[in-house]
């Protein structure tokens, strides 16, 4: 140990602060670690205490990186370095991405559809050079193929900054648009761009217009939103004829349309807002294809007359069976998106002939799979994506007139990948109040029973993890461990109800589910208590601390990334960045005492407790603007006061990034190997 090696924990201090609401007073000694002036965080002793949790991580960490690199190792020699895309042609053009051996960014790259040279249209690495932090967001080529529109966050607190230049040239035009938070999307014959700006609560309330080679001062705006918790975004109909301005919030939306060659024309609104109505159109000639669910949670299908936009008429029934999850038009037929019984299902159907229903086969029982990158009007063939538990990522095209898959690349493992080597199983678990909660598990084939077990779960937002592949968990798999993903309510996996059964005043059936999953788990001789490793991340990371608190005997090792723990405190401060937008998903406690309650009950920072937790690896983002630094920071802090354990608990913020925690394929892989090494650790699994 060296005299800057810590020789304890960081103790944080506690002070005084106190909020009440609802006539209940909280106290909340560790408030003070919410720098005043975030988004900048300059503080000096909450930067201080950040410092010292990080030194206390690397500290701890340090025996364990023999295991970290070799890990690393593992994990880095599944994947292809100099690999790129399968090129896809958009008019003149085929586009791909390609990375170079050890490269961390990729390169974007066309050439013509007739011949000729390959062209590099952005190089991510040169302009990743010297950053910490690097990821882009949007990139848009114009219609003519002449210029190329780009968005860069270098700090990952997720507001881009849009330049412009011409391809062929490299030249960058003196247009720079700092700030923005969407899609960049041509209009006006190329002339001009749209895009959101992402206020100071990092909301984009707006659509705004950019004519090239004018001031940004005095963009247009063409849309701008009242509601705070709705959001704005933009893009283009899949014709490309029609600007879609879309707004709306986690279970409301409202749309409307704008001609694209006269983005300053006065907007067609397709239907007023509805409270819990959502929907969202493309356009097809004279008609409007509408997705919602007004009539039946599941969503249908309805199409309605360019010029009564709101005479909505049914085209696709909604149901039960079917969750449709979306569409997608081309010149000649149209594709719809679902699940049935939580399984992905794509279907070809056709204008002149609605009976006529082609769903794309695929060969395993349990998969994942969704329609590819499909840039062009008039197409023949459909880029589709598949993969499975055990199947690596493929890429097909569909022959529409034939129903033919014609495999074009299959994910290529360098150092070996033999699927006939696992068993992969999708169960049924029932939770306490009856209900039959999916779960995909994956193992190697001779495995013992009873050993340990990795279970990974989400639960909200109506998200759905499917059952797809990953290079990374083999490193656990090979060692002998099960992984399982528990579909829980929260999620949609199984539909909107599924979804609507895990949030609001449901919202604890959504933890209930997890535990009960692993205790089925463990019933059908899979695991064992206490040798049971838990993973999940941002609302996933709200899942780890509500049943930490609930169940902490189950649990051998614990990792929560940027987890949402501070649920009463964030829900109940409106001048957060998304809090107003997220009440319709957790609830507003400001107005409703019922909705207080419920979250003071189970937001995992107010329920920590004097008991024995697991060992816990907590992860952060210091510029992260979803959860916020201070939640983990927070959450740790109450920990180390309050259990009655010496297990491992350890804190790292990452203080040049954001949400997604460190950019660049390899460093982001690094974490994971720091994850993994963790739990081999704390579960005493050979490395």
């Amino acid at each position: 140990m060296t005299e800057t090696t810590p020789a304890a924990p960081p103790v944080a201090a506690k002070k005084p602060h106190t909020f009440t609401h609802h006539g209940v007073t909280i106290e909340d000694p560790y408030n003070w670690l919410r720098d005043l002036g975030y988004p900048e965080v300059k503080d000096a002793e909450v930067l201080a205490h950040l410092d010292a949790e990080n030194a206390w991580f690397e500290a701890r960490m340090a025996p364990l990186q023999p295991t970290v690199e070799t890990l690393l190792t593992e994990m880095r020699g599944r994947i292809k370095e100099a690999d790129k895309s399968v090129p896809q042609k958009d008019g003149d053009w085929l586009y791909w991405i390609e990375y170079e051996e050890g490269a961390e960014y990729k390169k974007w790259w066309r050439r013509p559809v007739s011949g000729g040279p390959d062209e590099l249209i952005l190089n991510e690495v040169a302009l990743a050079e010297g950053k910490e932090y690097f990821r882009l967001g949007a990139l848009s080529v114009s219609s003519d193929g002449r210029l190329l529109a780009w968005a860069v966050d270098d700090n990952g607190s997720e507001r881009f900054t849009a330049r412009i230049k011409v391809i062929a040239t490299g030249e960058e035009l003196p247009d720079v648009i700092p700030g923005t938070l969407s899609a960049l999307v041509w209009a006006a014959d190329d002339r001009a761009l749209v895009y959101s700006l992402a206020n100071a609560q990092w909301r984009t309330d707006n659509a705004r217009l950019h004519w090239l080679g004018t001031p940004v001062e005095s963009d247009v705006e063409l849309y701008h939103e009242d509601d705070e918790g709705f959001r704005v975004s933009a893009g283009l109909s899949a014709n490309d004829e029609w600007l879609v301005i879309s707004t709306g919030d986690h279970e409301t939306s409202e749309v409307r349309l704008v001609p694209a060659a006269d983005p300053l024309a006065e907007p067609l609104l397709v239907r007023a807002r509805a409270v819990g109505v959502e929907y969202d159109v493309d356009v097809r000639g004279d008609t409007l294809f509408i997705h919602t669910n007004d009539t039946h949670e599941n969503f249908r299908l309805a199409t309605a007359p360019l010029a009564n936009p709101g005479e909505w008429t049914t085209l696709i029934e909604g149901t039960d069976d079917f969750y449709l999850t979306g569409f997608d038009l081309f010149r000649d037929f149209y594709v719809v998106e679902g699940r049935v019984r939580g399984l992905d299902r794509i279907e070809v159907r056709y204008y002149d002939d609605p009976a006529r229903i082609v769903p794309i086969a695929f060969p395993e029982a349990s998969y994942e799979a969704s329609l590819g990158d499909n840039p062009e009007w008039a197409m023949d063939k459909l880029r589709v994506s598949y993969e499975s538990m055990t199947s690596p990522a493929s890429v097909y095209d569909y022959h529409v007139a034939d129903g033919r898959l014609e495999l074009l690349k299959t994910q290529e493992i360098p150092s070996g990948y033999d699927a006939s080597l696992y068993e992969t199983a999708r169960l049924e678990i029932a939770a306490r109040d009856g209900t039959a909660v999916p779960v995909s598990v994956v193992w190697r084939k001779g495995r013992e029973a009873g050993g340990p077990l990795y279970l990974y779960g989400y639960g909200a937002y109506g998200i759905a993890i499917g059952p797809g592949f990953s290079t990374t968990r083999l490193s656990l798999i090979d060692r002998g461990f099960a992984y399982a993903i528990a579909h829980i309510r929260g999620g949609d996996d199984l539909g909107r109800r599924w979804y609507k059964a895990g949030k609001l005043e449901q919202r604890t059936n959504t933890f209930n589910d997890f535990v009960d999953v692993a205790k089925g788990l463990i019933a059908e001789g899979f695991t064992e208590a206490g040798k049971i490793a838990i993973a999940g991340g941002s609302a996933g990371g709200e899942l780890m601390g509500a049943v930490i608190n609930s169940d902490p005997e189950l649990w051998g090792a614990v990792a929560a990334h940027v987890p949402f723990v501070d649920v009463l405190s964030t829900m109940l401060d409106e001048e957060l960045p998304l809090t107003p937008g997220e009440w319709p998903e957790w609830g507003n406690p400001i107005e409703d005492k019922a909705a207080f309650e419920l979250i003071r009950s189970y937001s995992p920072y107010d329920q920590v407790r004097a008991q024995a937790y697991p060992p816990m690896l907590v992860t952060a983002g210091l510029n992260d603007p979803r959860v916020t630094y201070w939640e983990p920071a927070k959450w740790v802090a109450k920990l180390r006061e309050l259990k009655t354990d010496s297990n491992e608990l350890l804190l790292k913020t990452n203080m040049g990034a954001g949400h997604g925690g460190k950019s660049g394929r390899f460093e982001g892989l690094r974490e994971t190997a720091e994850e993994f090494a963790f739990i081999l650790a704390q579960l005493q699994v050979s490395a």
